[in-house]
């Protein structure tokens, strides 16, 4: 048995699970993502709390400044949860800059609709924001994406074609520039 199968059970790949968002109203938030992009609403939102038994590892999770949020439980089409925080104490800070790329961690998520254009307009109907007009994304594919905004600033990209579909031929026949790809450093 190898040295990783002793440290592990899961099977590999591992699929996602769920991505959380925090937002400043708990409710508005499960409302716009149900509206919008049809997530199902499958549990609270319940109070987290520092002082509680039954939220005990929260003050473990978001560390000592943390006193109380509100959490709810969201789910898209695919199985992969959308799970909302409403931070109470300390409140939630909203920030100049909504898509921070060149810090660590994630500055997005994404979504697949056949219909880019509509859903896009369907967003900004609701009280979010395109960042970018929906663009073809590789010349001779029906492949469309734009990044938008939440109510919040959470930036959504809405891609037209699944993940594994758009990136697992690269590069796609009818590409009229070679991308440019790099090779990993020599290991030493």
């Amino acid at each position: 048995m190898s040295a990783d199968r002793t440290l592990s059970n899961c099977s590999l790949p591992l699929a996602f699970n769920h991505v959380g968002l925090t937002v400043p109203d708990i409710f508005a938030a499960i409302d716009w993502y149900g509206e919008v992009f049809g997530a199902s609403h499958i549990m609270g939102p319940r109070l987290l709390a520092a002082a509680d038994s039954a939220t005990h590892e929260t003050p473990g999770i978001f560390g000592k400044q943390f006193r109380s949020a509100y959490q709810a439980h969201l789910l898209l089409a695919n199985g992969v949860g959308l799970e909302l925080f409403q931070f109470i104490e300390p409140a939630v800070e909203l920030t100049a800059e909504n898509m921070p790329y060149w810090q660590r961690g994630p500055f997005h998520i994404a979504l697949t609709c056949p219909d880019v254009d509509g859903l896009v307009m369907k967003i900004c109907a609701r009280g979010g924001r395109k960042r970018n007009e929906p663009t073809n994304f590789v010349p001779g594919r029906p492949w469309r994406l734009c990044y938008c905004e939440d109510p919040w600033g959470t930036v959504i990209e809405i891609m037209s074609a699944s993940y594994a579909e758009m990136f697992g031929n690269w590069p796609q026949p009818g590409m009229t520039d070679t991308p440019r790809m790099i090779e990993r450093p020599p290991q030493a």
